[in-house]
């Protein structure tokens, strides 16, 4: 009696095994590359040194160093301003780094 349907043996054939074996290196690649970048740190400043922010690879703000000279209570708009420009800045700056180390790889 033949049988139908399957591969010989029942096991996976060669292409199948080959890109499984690809599909899971890229699977390592990939966290590998995502837990060095959780692991960088971006800095941002702006205003020519008044704020400065440290921004994590996941996006958590880790520090915010505003200089006294910054601080004029009759503009605290700029002041405001500056610092959505430098948290602006480094999320950019981590927003890129994850391309350059996650965008090719398909989003496991």
């Amino acid at each position: 009696m033949a049988k139908r349907g399957g591969y010989p043996g029942g096991g996976i054939p060669g292409n199948m095994n080959n890109l499984m074996k690809q599909a899971q290196r890229m699977q390592r690649q990939y966290e590998e590359n995502k837990k060095a970048l959780e692991e960088k740190e971006f800095t941002a400043t702006v205003g020519g040194g008044a704020v400065q922010v440290v921004v994590s690879g996941k996006k958590d703000l880790k520090s915010l160093t505003i200089a006294q000279d910054a601080v004029d209570p009759d503009d605290v708009e700029m002041l405001q301003d500056m610092i959505l420009a430098a948290v602006g800045e480094a999320m950019r700056q981590v927003d890129e780094e994850s391309e350059k180390l996650l965008g090719g790889m398909g989003g496991f």
